[in-house]
């Protein structure tokens, strides 16, 4: 969230910059048009680039074809619980030591800048509503004028000016001066006893200047701007934008009158009456005659020459930019959409099951939990959860899955499926068919549909804790041929029995991992489900080893991850509590100490899989 403000925050102050310089440029054209480039700078504040861009990205989820193609390494064997639910406390604390002052500080700091940007927001927001209450009040009291001098000129101008919005005057008795309040339903605010100093030229100049207000949706306009500058108070540009949205509305509203035929030595001194006998409006939401920088306009009304007209150049460099800045970022989030949605047009992936069978596992077998792969194109899943398929199918771990339903660990299913062709053994593992092959198995008969998006997140780096980047007492490099291995395995058709020392694979336990011929970059991503961050291999240690590893986690973070199969074991299945008294210390220890690696904190892009809709399969 925070690199995402940020990214929005640069983002706008880099369009604001180019409005402006777009503003140098048209500075001899009309007012009215950059009067609109400074509201589209404004209004940018309120319209992040990642919101088209995410708009682009459902686009394309429709537009675009789909790539399943992603990379994910997964649990081949697991007894106990392989899916990790657990949050590991702060490296300070699995270590036993305090968090430092700094860390507290760290933590604070977000807490304290969302609190002072809330007080600020509030302020603003509660020193606006005031003072329109105010105004409010003075409108609501104040005496319809519905006949007379005033009124006259008004029903004309409206008729001259084809103004739609019927704009109703009413005397005040305050001391403001003439202006508009209201965004849809418009009064002009009166002043009693103006009229006396105005003659009938003076009168037709000012109703003019405010029915320019009306026509453009002035009020509403300012009033995005003041939701703009209440939200990013902080920024100084917003304030910047909001004195030049003033300045050239009122330029605006003077060369309208001018043009429509007002003498300017006639409308020049109906401002300068105006100023002496009521003073300006607090609120640039209600709109009056006398704003902005008044001397510079009273040159320019008295010295008003007229307006260059846009070229056939500049409009078309502003409609191409303004369709650049819309469509930009949309185009965009349409050809970068992550179109990984697993959905009924399973024709466009190639690899898919012949043949499957989906059953809901019966509760014989609570504690062992499998996904074994094997040459020949078979999958075998033994009490297998919803989320474990989706994490191995798409690449992710858990806890960065959104949307999936609140069965997901509950309903567990038994998978025999077989490919339409074999899967030569070069292509088991991360990244092959069998993970296009559950998608499509997935989108048949759990019609599962989901995308990616690029998030970014904390991470953690797997690195060598040692300055000699020597591994550890349980990480040994391994010799087995694991690929004539499994095509053995696969001929007897004899999976490996639980407990059973595992040659290839990977096993996790309560309290225990074990490893057989398996690269660093899959205990990375095992372990992402321990630390609840996706976990990137940075060892630099190529090829593949065995491993052992032994740690404890506390009773409390221990009993959410096994929270599934606590709740089997109570309806009689076997317990799968970690024995008491464990002497094995913790993981973040036990990593640096018995494999000779450590996990640093670091940032980086994270996919995140947002489900769309998943049903329950019917078995067969």
């Amino acid at each position: 969230m925070t690199a995402e403000i940020f990214n929005h925050l640069w983002q706008s102050t880099a369009f604001t910059v180019v409005c402006a310089l777009a503003t140098l440029a048209l500075r001899k054209n009309r007012a009215q048009v950059r009067y609109a480039l400074w509201f589209a700078a404004s209004a940018k504040f309120l319209l992040p680039f990642a919101v088209l861009s995410r708009l682009g990205t459902v686009l394309g989820h429709w537009l675009l074809p789909a790539d399943a193609g992603r990379r994910f390494t997964i649990v081949i064997e697991s007894v106990g619980q392989p899916i990790m639910r657990t949050v590991v406390p702060p490296a300070t604390r699995v270590f036993g030591v305090n968090a430092s002052a700094g860390s507290t500080l760290s933590a604070a700091l977000p807490t304290v800048i969302l609190a002072t940007w809330l007080v600020g927001t509030l302020l603003l927001t509660a020193r606006w509503v005031t003072q329109w209450y105010q105004l409010a009040r003075v409108a609501r009291s104040a005496r319809v004028i519905a006949e007379g001098r005033e009124a006259t000129i008004l029903r004309r101008l409206e008729g001259e000016r084809r103004i739609t919005r019927h704009v109703i005057v009413v005397e005040s008795e305050s001391a403001i001066e003439p202006g508009v309040f209201g965004w849809f339903r418009p009064r002009l605010l009166w002043p009693r006893g103006i009229s006396a100093h105005l003659d009938d030229s003076q009168v037709e100049a000012i109703l003019a200047h405010e029915l320019s207000h009306v026509g453009r949706y002035d009020n509403l306009i300012a009033a995005v701007q003041m939701a703009v500058q209440a939200l990013f108070w902080f920024h100084p540009l917003v304030w910047w934008i909001g004195v030049r949205l003033v300045d050239e509305r009122e330029r605006a509203c003077d060369e309208d009158v001018l043009v429509c035929g007002s003498d300017p030595d006639v409308y020049a001194e109906s401002i300068l009456t105006t100023c002496r006998f009521a003073i300006e409006s607090p609120l640039t939401c209600v709109a009056g005659v006398t704003g902005a920088d008044l001397k510079r306009r009273i040159e320019t009304i008295l010295n008003h020459r007229g307006a260059t007209a846009l070229s056939l150049t500049k409009r078309v460099a502003l409609s191409g930019a303004a369709v650049l800045a819309l469509a930009g970022p949309v185009g965009i989030g349409v050809l970068n959409a992550p179109r990984v949605q697993a959905q009924a047009e399973t024709s466009r992936i190639e690899e898919r099951f012949e043949v499957a069978s989906i059953k809901v596992n019966d509760g014989n077998d609570v504690k062992r939990v499998a996904l074994l792969m094997q040459p020949g194109g078979r999958l075998q899943a033994t009490n297998v959860p919803l989320s474990m398929l989706v994490r191995f199918a798409y690449g992710v771990q858990e806890f960065q899955i959104i949307g999936l339903p609140e069965w997901k660990d509950s309903e567990r299913f038994d998978i025999n499926a077989k490919a339409e062709r074999d899967v030569p053994p070069g292509q088991l593992g991360a990244g092959g068919p069998y993970q296009k092959m559950l998608q499509a198995l997935l989108a048949d008969r759990f019609k599962l549909s989901a995308h990616l998006e690029k998030r970014e997140m904390p991470i953690y780096a797997l690195v060598a804790a040692r300055a000699d980047g020597k591994p550890g007492p349980g990480l040994r490099p391994s010799t087995v041929d694991c690929v004539a291995l499994m095509a053995e395995r696969a001929r007897q058709g004899m999976p490996p029995a639980p407990g059973q020392a595992l040659q290839c694979g990977f096993r996790i336990g309560p309290g225990q991992m074990t490893g057989g011929s398996m690269p660093l970059s899959q205990l990375a991503t095992s372990l992402s489900n321990f630390v609840q961050r996706v976990v990137v291999d940075r060892t630099g240690m190529a090829g593949n080893f065995d491993l052992d590893l032994k740690y404890t986690l506390d009773q409390t973070t221990m009993a959410n991850a096994l929270g599934p199969l606590k709740a089997a074991a109570i309806a009689g299945g076997p317990s799968t509590d970690v024995p008491a008294g464990s002497d094995a210390p913790g993981l973040f220890t036990a990593l640096q100490e018995q494999l000779g690696l450590k996990l640093e904190s670091a940032r980086g892009a994270v996919d995140v899989l947002v489900v769309e809709h998943v049903d329950k399969p019917t078995p067969d």
